[in-house]
């Protein structure tokens, strides 16, 4: 957010975990991350690795322990909900943890959203359905099983 016209990350770089999640879609995201390559200096995030199953926790490490000796400038943010935080990956990298808050004002985070995901032509497209021809929505109901 430092930058309005960085981008947002790519599908490559961000792993939402959850307790479904395999051993070889961690493994892959590792590897991406950890493998030295000239693609640039991208940012690697794993989404809610507490939820991980012990199996794939103790198998991530263990490729992370392995593959960090390849790349000492590799970038990787692990968030967990803090609920959650003596599960097994968050106690492996316990020593690295950082306790965060928004540092930006909401409005200041919603127009940077804004901003990288408004159509400027939405003629044709489904973001003419949302508002101010957002290409992302959020429909919701307080009843279930309505056709959302």
């Amino acid at each position: 957010m430092n930058s309005p016209n960085q981008p947002l990350p790519t599908f490559d770089e961000v792993l939402l975990c959850t307790p479904q999640t395999t051993a070889e879609q961690v493994e892959l995201f590792l590897r991406r991350c950890l493998t030295p390559c000239s693609g640039g200096e991208k940012i690697y995030t794993m989404l809610y690795a507490d939820e991980l199953s012990y199996d794939v926790s103790c198998r991530a490490e263990e490729l992370f322990q392995h593959l960090q000796h390849y790349n000492s400038t590799y970038r990787l943010v692990i968030l967990c909900n803090c609920e959650r935080e003596h599960s097994y990956i968050p106690s492996v990298f316990s020593q690295y943890k950082v306790h965060m808050i928004p540092q930006r004002p909401l409005a200041e985070i919603q127009g940077y959203l804004q901003h990288h995901y408004s159509v400027a032509q939405p003629s044709s497209s489904a973001a003419s359905v949302f508002k101010d021809n957002m290409c992302v929505g959020i429909v919701s109901s307080k009843r279930a099983g309505v056709g959302k």
